[in-house]
């Protein structure tokens, strides 16, 4: 079984997710492609929208990242307005979308009630009420390197039902199969069961 690394910077890695940044060209494996809210450009928005569709081919998996983050230069009222247009286009291509969100995880839930696809929350690294407001309406959480040193990540992912559950690399230099043996444990699972399971859980999302 293999160690499929959901959200991850690296290109030309075949098992997994690439994050493709903001007109870059679209590469031959796995991908997801989104206006990262750091990227948002209100004078450009249209070719920033029309460079997302065009990249939406056979290999997009996802849409993203995109969401909140209230540590950027985009006001709220653009970043809602973007954020917005790629769950409608998430909806007409059947994709589900990859989040990023940065001090405005309250305000994701308005959004997702307009999403007909699942939504997965990125680089998750939040205290255990985030954990159970987003789960308790339906968002995945993807976990990342903070889980092999951080004690109350490690319980809020204990936590975690296995089925919302994926493991990523993000942009961070270490190698994703260390993180599957180290959630098996904290899970109390064989290594290859939760192989097994992000398997189940990507067969989900994509099927929506």
């Amino acid at each position: 079984m293999s160690y499929f690394d959901f959200h991850h910077h690296k290109l030309n890695i075949n098992n997994g997710i690439y994050n493709l940044e903001l007109y870059k060209k679209v590469p031959d494996t796995l991908f997801s492609a989104g206006i990262h809210p750091k990227d948002i450009n209100e004078n450009n928005f249209t070719r920033q929208i029309d460079w997302l569709k065009n990249s939406i081919t056979e290999n997009c998996f996802a849409i993203g990242e995109c969401g909140l983050d209230s540590t950027v230069t985009a006001n709220v009222e653009i970043q809602n307005k973007v954020f917005l247009e790629q769950i409608n286009i998430a909806n007409e291509f059947k994709k589900p979308l990859i989040i990023h969100c940065v001090k405005r995880f309250s305000e994701l839930i308005p959004f997702k009630k307009k999403s007909e696809l699942p939504m997965i929350l990125h680089g998750f690294n939040k205290k255990q009420a985030v954990a159970d407001s987003l789960l308790s309406n339906n968002f995945y959480l993807s976990f990342g390197k903070p889980v092999l040193y951080n004690l109350s990540l490690q319980n809020t992912l204990q936590e975690t039902p296995l089925d919302k559950i994926f493991l990523e690399t993000d942009d961070a230099d270490f190698n994703i199969e260390e993180l599957y043996h180290k959630v098996s444990e904290i899970k109390n699972i064989s290594v290859e069961d939760l192989q097994d399971q992000i398997s189940t859980n990507l067969d989900t999302i994509k099927n929506g």
